[in-house]
């Protein structure tokens, strides 16, 4: 994990175009990338399944044991909500995820899909049962507070997200992950106030990466966005290079 954790400095961000497979791992990371990360909105769509661990775990983990085969750079899973409840079980499931060969992990406190936030009280023993499985996993905390609030209600909520950071850096996290937060002074505020290094989500309301970097972020994230994208490229290059036979045979029909 030394490596992978020493790559998230405060004002010097590490940037990661999530993949979701072994091919999108080998690109990114032979473009320079120095580590690579799953999204699991990416890797559950590319299997044709929807997002909030629909995905089999089997499958999740037999899709991380390629891509951190096929890569030498550090690989960081996006792990939901960990594929459990029980603690002893939870514990097992992140001893699978570190034999796959990943570094590191988003463990997040929102429940699958998007049905609400874990208490506080109920979040830390989890943290701490992931902990306990895989001791030497990067264990990135992700808060969904502002992912599943509106952002005029963002500001009302930071306090709340400061308190869960100090708790789960308590519990055992090295990373304090808030996906959805893209207020400039709200996004300095955390960094300054956390005890764990912030990684936020680069969506395209969010400031640019050198803003992010200068407000004390550690980590950036793009989500399924790269995902996103690559799709509509494939589906508009499918209608590019074959729209013109298309129209002929349908001149002929």
């Amino acid at each position: 994990m030394s490596n992978f954790k020493n790559l998230h400095i405060p004002g010097t961000p590490l940037v990661l175009w999530n993949i979701w497979d072994a091919g999108s791992a080998r690109a990114v990371a032979g473009a320079g990338a120095p580590a690579v990360a799953t999204g699991s909105v990416s890797v559950a769509g590319a299997m044709g399944y929807p997002d909030g661990q629909a995905l089999p775990l089997d499958l999740l983990l037999t899709i991380c044991t390629r891509i951190a085969a096929s890569v030498e750079v550090p690989l960081s899973v996006d792990f939901e909500s960990g594929y459990a409840e029980d603690p002893v079980e939870l514990a097992e499931n992140a001893a699978r995820l570190t034999d796959t060969g990943a570094q590191g992990c988003n463990f997040e406190d929102g429940i699958p899909p998007e049905a609400g936030i874990r208490p506080l009280k109920a979040q830390m023993p989890r943290i701490k049962a992931l902990r306990d499985g895989a001791p030497g996993l990067f264990l990135n905390a992700r808060t969904d507070l502002f992912l599943q609030n509106p952002a005029d209600a963002h500001a009302a909520l930071l306090p709340e997200a400061v308190t869960r950071a100090r708790a789960y850096a308590d519990a055992g996290a090295d990373g304090f992950f808030a996906p959805g937060l893209v207020a400039p002074a709200l996004i300095e505020a955390l960094c300054r106030d956390s005890p764990l290094p912030v990684n936020v989500m680069k969506t395209p309301s969010a400031p640019d990466i050198m803003a992010l970097a200068k407000l004390g972020v550690a980590r950036i994230s793009y989500g399924p966005f790269p995902w996103r994208e690559a799709m509509v490229d494939l589906a508009h290059r499918f209608q590019a290079q074959t729209g013109a036979v298309a129209g002929q045979d349908a001149k002929k029909a």
